[in-house]
């Protein structure tokens, strides 16, 4: 059995391959923004019509010609899942025009527009560079992604097929809230993610970087020097610091949590949060980075992953099932219930409510997300999820009342 991962490498292209892969995601960028165009204007943008269209163009623009085929073709390929997945999932958003100065340079290659001879990456149309290989690759790769980040460093992501690590049989069942004071509260305080604040340990650092960046800027129009460009390739440097710190600590953590078989997760989008006073924080605590990586990880090793949604999680009690008649604000942080008189923290309340609500057929990460349903009546309409049977874990999962744990106990 084997799995299909990415590898991901640094480039050292020289100042020719730079310029060439900058101008080849010009184009990239200009068939993305005209298929925004075309889907503002009432057009159905599917893969097909934007192909016709793409063929048509560069049937009259010389422009275009002169770039990859391959490339521009994979631009609108990833343009139509990404609308396709916006009106599956998200309802509302839809994909947005990309900016010449906010968005990063990306472009994937099929294997008709890339090949790797004597340890050196060359693209459709003559583009060569060097490999830095950290590590041999499994496989031949089927794909590649090129991009560069805030820093200007240039990256090669190759899509291979890695043969399955044997992940050792788990037991045992964990609910994760999610927070600002503590990242990561779960139902066993051993697995808790605390705020380590990687970004507050260098906001001096980056806020005199920013100040040279203000007193460095010049009037729009006008070409930026060279020392504003170092102040602002110091702040970026800063900024990826703490996001490969983040990064580290939610995949060591990540790693210690998938020892569960059952991981029933709060499906929190933390996006609301920049427009809040807890902003700042928030960003620190990466929450999107660690949910990803539980997620990724836990379906990696066949681990039962629930995404429940947080409606109600810290108004209901995890003792006796019964929600709270008024919102409880966010600087209460002790949960106390007014039926049984249980109290614990907020968020490990929230925690077992999660872990409380997930029954034996409730949908799993890889499908779509569930509706939220009270403890009571969770299992009447639940739907089935492409997860292992688990009838102990479900059994297990079922809030039992005060009088119960007493007697168990």
């Amino acid at each position: 059995m084997s799995d299909v991962v990415r590898y991901t490498y640094r480039l050292r292209p020289g100042a020719a391959a730079t310029a060439a892969l900058l101008a080849e995601w010009g184009r990239c960028r200009f068939l993305w923004n005209e298929a925004v165009h075309q889907q503002k204007v009432g057009a159905k943008p599917t893969f097909g019509t934007l192909s016709k269209m793409l063929t048509e163009a560069r049937a009259q623009s010389a422009w275009l010609r002169a770039g990859s085929q391959v490339a521009q073709q994979q631009t609108l390929r990833t343009y139509a899942a990404s609308l396709r997945h916006s009106f599956t999932v998200h309802g509302r958003e839809r994909p947005t025009v990309k900016t010449r100065k906010r968005s990063l340079p990306s472009m994937e290659y099929t294997l008709r527009g890339f090949t790797i001879t004597a340890g050196r990456l060359r693209l459709a149309g003559g583009v060569t560079m060097p490999v830095v290989w950290s590590r041999d690759l499994p496989s031949p790769p089927t794909s590649v992604r090129v991009y560069q980040d805030s820093l200007g460093h240039w990256y090669a992501s190759f899509v291979v097929r890695r043969e399955a690590a044997v992940v050792p049989e788990a037991s045992g069942v964990i609910g994760v809230d999610w927070g600002v004071r503590t990242t990561a509260t779960t139902t066993d305080s051993r697995f808790d993610l605390p705020y380590l604040g990687h970004r507050k340990r260098c906001a001096a650092e980056l806020a005199r970087a920013q100040r040279k960046m203000a007193r460095r800027r010049r009037p729009q129009g006008h070409t930026q020097s060279n020392g504003y460009r170092r102040a602002k390739h110091a702040a970026a440097k800063l900024h990826k610091k703490a996001a490969r710190q983040n990064s580290h600590d939610s995949r060591l953590w990540a790693k210690r949590v998938v020892d569960h078989q059952v991981i029933a997760v709060e499906d929190f989008k933390p996006t609301f949060l920049a427009r809040s006073t807890m902003a700042r924080k928030a960003t620190d605590a990466a929450i999107g980075a660690a949910k990803r990586e539980l997620i990724e990880r836990g379906t990696r090793a066949g681990r039962k992953v629930v995404l429940v949604p947080p409606a109600y999680t810290s108004m209901t009690c995890s003792s006796c099932a019964v929600r709270a008649k008024q919102r409880i604000g966010l600087n209460v942080r002790v949960f106390e219930c007014a039926a049984c008189g249980f109290a614990a923290c907020r968020d490990l309340n929230a925690a077992r409510t999660i872990l409380a609500t997930v029954e034996r057929n409730r949908a799993g990460a890889d499908d779509v997300r569930h509706a939220i349903t009270s403890l009571r009546g969770a299992g009447s309409n639940a739907v089935r999820a492409g997860n292992p049977p688990d009838s102990s874990a479900g059994e297990a999962l079922r809030p039992q009342s005060a009088a119960t744990r007493a007697a168990n106990s």
